[in-house]
């Protein structure tokens, strides 16, 4: 009697979905190209969501940007970084030329991509990175974006050229105290042109440029890039401004290179000097008597800015603003998140005199200090096991990314098998399913290893933290700036009277502010 045998087939493996990314960008702010922007992100959202087996992980979107400098935009460097930390497989781009316009740096983007598993779309070329034969189109067609962004740039600059030559070109971009109402010519605008006058004579009267600049902030007036805060350098500029008596100098800066790279001509390139462009703000006897007093000044006095160690450091907790010092007529300083500054009902942190802070790093200093085994330890230890792990991880993570390669190569041959008539279809697929079922075991396996990518990082920092805090003095009395340095990443101001230091390595010390009496 045969026996009753049902055959149960093994359930398939349920590929993992595959984690799409997008990334777009135009290159000019004028509203067509915002709505092109826009267009773009939707579009992305629109067309990764239409697919069952694609998961969303974010539109990578820089506004307004050149192609040309990888490093100047951010977005870019979140989506490289977000491969690195694998959260992305396939990116989907428009062309190459808004991936990037230099081919160096799209070539070491994609060959780094390529080495993390992640695979790159062009629509606009039909190139796909996951393929054998796309570098060679990619460095072409990369090539071709690159000239194409140096044409652009020439024809540009010989057009700006010709009309310096002729005495045409005034400015892209009005200064304080003039508007561009036809895109080309300067007309005074009243109500700066007197705050320019002011400053003018305020100077000549004596004053020094760092009280103009304060008593400027004081007033209220923004700057032409619309910020209440006046800074020393602002003055200067304007005290050396050839156009405020009615003369325009062109070609004061000049770019070298690919990346083009801008900086001041101290007679690299030819300059240009035209009288009479535009109606003048301040006399030509006013203006030749500031500039002698400049030089005067710069010659019998060395003026230093000085950088104050908190600069940059402080953060609010409340609404993460960074700090901006202030100083009152008495010479006291504060540190004051920058919304409160505005309007104190945006955000609640007020001023936290800069004595307070001083004093209370020097008390924390001294706690951990005298504890550093109950602190400092734990953390270290755990940091330590951490790392040892990834150390004996890390050859499998190279092996994985290796393997990911690999795989997605023979992924491709089969397809091309297929193609090409010498593979059937049902062996295609049975082996195109064991390719993906290998694919989403490696990329799980490669995520489980990349959660800890930044330890490395935080462990050298830490160490570096206790064998500051080791070798410092045993008690501290004053504000030591070197040591502050060495030790605080940032301050965290959850309060005026309550700070929290965060030192190289992710350790966090709260500290409490204490009023002194004035």
């Amino acid at each position: 009697m045969a026996a009753n045998v049902t055959y149960i087939p093994p359930k398939a493996a349920k590929p993992e979905a595959l984690r799409v990314a997008a990334y777009c960008r135009v290159s000019s702010d004028s509203s067509d190209q915002l709505h092109s922007y826009a267009t773009q992100i939707k579009a992305y959202t629109e067309q990764i969501g239409a697919h069952a087996d694609w998961e969303l992980v974010d539109v990578y979107a820089d506004e307004g940007l050149t192609g040309t400098r990888m490093d100047k935009r951010e977005d870019f460097q979140r989506l490289l970084a977000d491969c690195r930390k694998g959260k992305v497989d396939r990116v989907l781009c428009k062309s190459i030329s808004r991936f990037a316009r230099n081919t160096k740096d799209c070539l070491a983007a994609l060959r780094e991509l390529s080495a993390l598993g992640v695979t790159v779309y062009f629509e606009k070329e039909n190139i796909d990175t996951g393929t054998l034969t796309s570098e060679l189109m990619v460095s072409v067609s990369g090539a071709l974006a690159q000239q194409e962004s140096i044409s652009i740039s020439q024809n540009q600059r010989m057009s700006y050229r010709r009309r310096m030559e002729k005495g045409e070109f005034i400015t892209c971009k009005a200064p304080f105290g003039y508007r561009m109402p036809d895109g080309k010519n300067l007309v005074i605008e009243g109500n700066e042109a007197e705050v320019v006058r002011w400053i003018f004579e305020s100077y000549l009267a004596g004053k020094s440029m760092d009280w103009i600049a304060e008593q400027m902030t004081k007033k209220g007036i923004p700057t032409t890039d619309n910020t209440p805060y006046w800074q020393h350098t602002t003055i200067l500029y304007i005290l050396t401004n050839e156009k405020y008596i009615g003369d325009t100098l062109s070609q004061k800066t000049v770019s070298f290179g690919f990346p083009f790279r801008k900086q001041k001509n101290h007679g690299e390139a030819d300059q240009y000097y035209t009288r009479d462009t535009h109606p003048a703000i301040i006399s030509r006897e006013a203006f030749e008597k500031t500039q002698r007093l400049l030089k005067w000044k710069g010659t019998h006095r060395r003026v230093e800015h000085p950088r104050f160690p908190l600069s940059r450091k402080i953060q609010c907790g409340q609404c993460g603003t960074a700090f901006t010092r202030r100083m009152g007529h008495s010479g006291f300083v504060v540190w004051t998140c920058r919304k409160h500054d505005k309007g104190a009902a945006d955000c609640p942190v007020g001023r936290i005199p800069e004595t307070e802070i001083y004093a209370a790093f020097v008390r924390m200093y001294n706690k951990i200090r005298a504890n550093s085994d109950i602190v400092l330890k734990p953390a270290l230890t755990q940091l330590d096991d951490l790392e040892r792990a990834l150390q004996r991880e890390n050859p499998a993570m190279l092996e994985i990314n290796q393997a990911i390669v690999q795989v997605a190569e023979q992924s491709h041959n089969i397809s091309k098998l297929q193609t090409a008539g010498l593979l059937d279809a049902d062996a295609c697929a049975t082996k195109l399913s064991s390719i993906q079922t290998k694919l989403t075991q490696l990329r799980r396996e490669r995520r489980r290893l990349l959660e800890h990518d930044d330890i490395e990082d935080a462990i050298s920092r830490l160490h570096q933290t206790a064998d500051t805090i080791k070798s410092g003095p045993e008690q501290l009395d004053t504000f030591d700036e070197s040591l502050f340095e060495e030790l605080v990443e940032q301050i965290i101001a959850e309060s005026q009277t309550c700070i929290r230091f965060r030192l190289w390595g992710g350790v966090e010390l709260t500290e409490e502010v204490r009023r002194a009496k004035r």
